[in-house]
């Protein structure tokens, strides 16, 4: 008896924890979005953005650790846990101001943006499920247990991070500025998913560390409430766990042709130039080229016959054979690639065409100096500005020669006369440099 007295008193959420008027009267000061709060959300906004626009983890948790965001939502558990109904009112109002403003500000980002690629960072939030359910339950627990103790600790942090109110609003954002109603829906789902489990984890803690209720509620009516909370879990939950059967399901289908692929092709030496797998169509599709191999049509109806082997079926086979289709194909994949290219590339490439202006990449130029003009021992040759004034400018090129004996003015004249017919649209200066 004494060792299961223990044994609860050592799970005793009762330990530690701050006076319940305090921890109240802390949820009530930071639910409300005026002034200051709100100048930090709509920076956090723009920093979370900017994180999901450049695809950069680090800056994405530096902008949930800045967000106020959670505070309305945990104000609307305590709400609920005590039944201080214009505390409800207060923090639902505050938490739906917040959600405008975010998803303004992220719309406006992102429209202005000149990116508009969904990183893989964005790509996450898009397709909520089970998973995310979880971790929005038990990140608020931790949460608000937190909340409630005289010693805060660590978790506050930890727990902004793994709910991630921000990157599902600056999603929805990001889908409103594209035009993709996809985008907005699933991101939005997600965010709601994240707001009403961390509410539902905040009544459960409230409700078991006894709070006073503020205002006196009939068993009815507790009932209702209780029932309309139920309601809104299994509306939320539902669709995430088809969600989640649906990754699991693609998942389990992508290792079967990861395998297929291996198994029938890459270990008998056949180089796949193409794959392209196709989930979302009925039926799916698998398509395929290779290097050098060329299949007949019986070998084709072979293979297929062999994916029920490895459990793939309601599958279209594609070997795509055609070089002309192929090199199609690969085009438009390297458009693609050359459309995602970053600022930094694009930077790169700009300079190294600025370079080029002043590179001279003619073919056995050195040869044919060698044969005219066997007296030069070496040179150096290049484009250079040549400033008048400040409104001209003009291209030289310039010659620099060592030699054994210094040309003559008429075999200079005649390197000039050379050098102009293989660069007739610059002028030449020829340079003795003295050894």
């Amino acid at each position: 008896m004494m060792a299961s007295s223990k044994f609860i008193r050592f799970f005793n959420l009762h330990t530690g924890e701050d006076k319940k008027e305090n921890v109240l009267e802390n949820v009530v000061n930071n639910i409300s979005f005026r002034g200051a709060n709100l100048w930090i959300l709509a920076c956090a906004i723009v920093i979370a953005s900017v994180g999901l626009n450049v695809n950069s983890t680090a800056v994405i948790i530096g902008a949930m650790l800045i967000s106020p965001l959670m505070s309305p939502i945990v104000g609307a558990g305590f709400a609920l846990g005590v039944y201080d109904f214009p505390l409800l009112k207060k923090s639902l109002k505050n938490l739906l101001i917040a959600t405008f403003v975010s998803l303004l500000v992220s719309f406006l980002y992102f429209t202005i943006s000149p990116f508009k690629d969904a990183q893989s960072e964005l790509l996450a939030r898009t397709s909520p499920n089970i998973y995310d359910v979880l971790i929005a339950f038990f990140g608020g627990l931790v949460g608000v247990i937190a909340i409630t103790r005289v010693e805060k600790g660590n978790p506050i942090p930890g727990v902004a991070i793994a709910t991630a109110l921000m990157p599902p609003l600056c999603t929805a954002g990001y889908g409103l500025a594209i035009g993709n109603l996809s985008y907005f829906a699933g991101a939005l789902y997600l965010y709601m998913i994240n707001c009403f489990f961390i509410c539902l984890s905040t009544f459960i803690i409230v409700k078991y560390l006894n709070y006073p209720k503020v205002n006196f509620v009939d068993a009815n009516r507790e009932k209702k409430i209780t029932r309309i909370i139920s309601l809104i879990i299994l509306v939320l939950i539902i669709p995430s766990i088809y969600f989640a059967y649906t990754l699991l399901e693609q998942k389990k289908y992508s290792q079967k042709i990861n395998n297929f692929v291996q198994t029938v092709f890459t270990d008998k030496g056949y180089t796949v130039l193409f794959e392209r797998t196709n989930y979302n169509t009925n039926p799916k599709k698998l398509e395929l080229a290779f290097l050098i191999k060329k299949f007949s049509k019986q070998e084709v109806e072979e293979i297929k016959k062999e994916m029920k082997d490895f459990g793939i079926t309601n599958t279209e086979l594609i070997i795509r054979q055609d070089n002309n289709d192929l090199k199609t194909d690969i085009l438009n994949e390297i458009n693609k690639t050359q459309q995602n290219l970053s600022e930094k590339d694009l930077r790169i490439k700009q300079l190294n065409a600025e370079l080029n202006k002043y590179q001279i990449n003619t073919p056995n130029l050195q040869q044919n100096i060698k044969v005219l003009f066997p007296q030069i021992k070496r040179y150096s040759m290049g484009i250079q500005n040549q400033i008048i004034n400040t409104d001209s400018v003009y291209n030289m090129i310039s010659l620099i020669y060592e030699a054994d004996k210094t040309l003559s003015p008429e075999e200079t004249s005649k390197l000039e006369n050379w050098i102009k017919i293989q660069f007739p649209e610059n002028q030449v200066n020829i340079i003795e440099k003295k050894q």
